[in-house]
This record gives C-alpha cells, sequence and structure tokens, in this order.
C-alpha cells in the first residue's frame, strides 16, 4: 500500500492575476497528523480545497491515497471525509437525525450515538442545528466527517470556539484515528493544537512552502535563554561574547531572548556566558530560563510578525 495519503506535487492555482498557490510540494503520510499551516492568504484554503476536489489546480500534480481527487471523486469520496469549519448542514436538521444520516451512506460507520456521547453531544441530540452552540455545531461536523471510518481526513480548524474539556475530547479522537492507520490533514490557527497533535509540520506563506518537516524537528532547531532586565541594553555586546551561530533580541518591556543553533543548544557554558556578560556589565537577570522554541515562535519567525489585511 501507498504510505502516502497526500502527495502534492509542484501544484499551481491562480485566480485571475494572483497566484495563491506557486509551485507548492508536500506529502501527509497514512497514520500520521500533517499540520498545514500558514497566515491569512497564504494558500492553505485552495490547497486544502484542491487536495479535497473542490477545485482544480492550474498546474502540478496533486494525488489522495494515490488517486486524482477529481477524476477518481466517486471512488475517494467514501473513503475521505472532510470537515468544514462552517456550513453543510441544514439548519432544522436535527444533531442526531443528521448524524445517522451521515452514517447511512457508509457501508460500516462508527455507531452515531457513540459519537453523540464521545464528543458530548447526547444531550442535544435532537437539537436543531441552528439552535446548537457554536462549538456543538463544530462537535457535529468533526463527528460527521469521522463516521464513516475514513482512511484520510481532512479537519478545518477542529477546535475553534470549544472549551477546554471540549477540545480534549476532540484531540484524543484525532489521537485514536492515527493509532488505526487514518491519514489527517489538520489545518488550524492555534499552534498549540499544531504542536500537540502534528506528526509533520507544513508552513505555507505567500503560496509558497516555507517550512517541511518533523514537528520536533522544527522545535528543536534553535534553542532559548530567555531573561527581563531595563530596556535598551547593548545587545551588540552581547552577542560578540557569544559562539558565532547566536543571536540576541529585545522584545517589549526589556524581555530578551538569546538564541543559539550550536550543536548541543543552551549548554552550560552558553548559559555561563550569558550570566558572566550580566555581571561585567552590572546587570541582574530576572526570570532567567531555558526553553525550547515553540511552533509558534518558528511559525511568527518565517511568516512575519506584521498584522496582514486578508
Amino acid at each position: 500500500m501507498d504510505t502516502a495519503a497526500v502527495e502534492v506535487t509542484d501544484l499551481v492555482k491562480r485566480y485571475g492575476d494572483t497566484t495563491a498557490v506557486a509551485g507548492v510540494s508536500f506529502c501527509a503520510p497514512r497514520g500520521a497528523v500533517t499540520a498545514l499551516l500558514g497566515p491569512n492568504g497564504a494558500g492553505k484554503t485552495s490547497t486544502i480545497e484542491i487536495c479535497e476536489g473542490f477545485r482544480r489546480g492550474d498546474a502540478g500534480r496533486v494525488r489522495v491515497l494515490g488517486l486524482d481527487p477529481i477524476g477518481d471523486a466517486r471512488t475517494l469520496k467514501p473513503k475521505v471525509g472532510v470537515m468544514l469549519q462552517s456550513g453543510g448542514v441544514p439548519t432544522g436538521a436535527r444533531a442526531g437525525e443528521w448524524l445517522r444520516l451521515m452514517a447511512s451512506f457508509h457501508a460500516a460507520p462508527v455507531p452515531p450515538d457513540l459519537l453523540l456521547e464521545r464528543l458530548g453531544l447526547t444531550s442535544a441530540a435532537r437539537t436543531p442545528f441552528r439552535r446548537l452552540s457554536g462549538g456543538q455545531q463544530q462537535r457535529l461536523s468533526l463527528a460527521a466527517a469521522v463516521i464513516g471510518r475514513p482512511e484520510l481526513v481532512f479537519l478545518d480548524e477542529p477546535t475553534a470556539g470549544l472549551d477546554p474539556q471540549a477540545r480534549m475530547a476532540a484531540w484524543d479522537l484525532v489521537t485514536e484515528l492515527r493509532a488505526s492507520g487514518v491519514g489527517v490533514v489538520l489545518t488550524t490557527h492555534y499552534m498549540e493544537e499544531a504542536e500537540r497533535l502534528a506528526d509533520r509540520v507544513v508552513i505555507i506563506d505567500r503560496g509558497r512552502v516555507v517550512a517541511d518537516g518533523p514537528t520536533g524537528d522544527l522545535t528543536d532547531a534553535d534553542h532559548e535563554l530567555r531573561f527581563r532586565a531595563s530596556p535598551g541594553l547593548d545587545s551588540t555586546s552581547l552577542l560578540r561574547a557569544l559562539p558565532g551561530r547566536c543571536g540576541v533580541e529585545e522584545h517589549s518591556g526589556g524581555q530578551y531572548v538569546v538564541t543559539t543553533t550550536e550543536p548541543g543548544g543552551v549548554d552550560p557554558g552558553f548559559l555561563a556566558t550569558v550570566t558572566t556578560w550580566c555581571a561585567a556589565n552590572d546587570i541582574l537577570p530576572e526570570d532567567l530560563r531555558i526553553q525550547r522554541r515553540t511552533l509558534e515562535d518558528v511559525f511568527l519567525e518565517l511568516t512575519g510578525r506584521d498584522l496582514r489585511e486578508s
């Protein structure tokens, strides 16, 4: 069996004079969670919609479970679950009835009552969709996406608007899908969610892939030492005292971040260099701590910290 759930090669999508996707390539394995991340307008939604068969690319190649998402749509549909962020459910449909209808389209569905219980929807089973809370609607959409026991599932912002308990239940369900061999392609703006769930992360910005790799490799590439002191320290002087592959940034309020890509990361010698420099300059560092970069740090470094209009 092909180990790839999704293969995208040199994908291009244009809307008039605008190129939304400019040669994107990545692979999402079976039995793994792949997070496709990017700021608004980066091209990830177009990429996902092409993989789901809702749009056609202008160039490149896309294979989903080894098949063409448009040409082989009839074969693929029973094997792929799609969770939309909103819409798709008639407003008058009752939650339990809708899930039973979805189950009727599949040969061996997950029992609807089981999913209702797992996602905390049993008490809302007779409630029309329009009267469900935003979080309940999200959970019902997630249940509908997985009820057919898909080989691949696309999840778009699966925990948006959920409270902590519901978010944990959704995360547990995604973890079980992965353990059973299902390929999961996840899009989310919650970096904590991506870091917790994803085996692999693909970051897209301005229509191109700017990072692609195992989640741990992206976040472990650098290590950081953070401390708080008076604003306006001579960071250039500190940088000169450090080994070659280091960086020093001052964030707001006198928050300093010292990074290194030296082998071994922030070792005792590195820590001693920083504290010795502080002592020599009559600086008492407060809240000094060592930590690895988070996925959010990586995301902001690659895509920028400025707000965008779209």
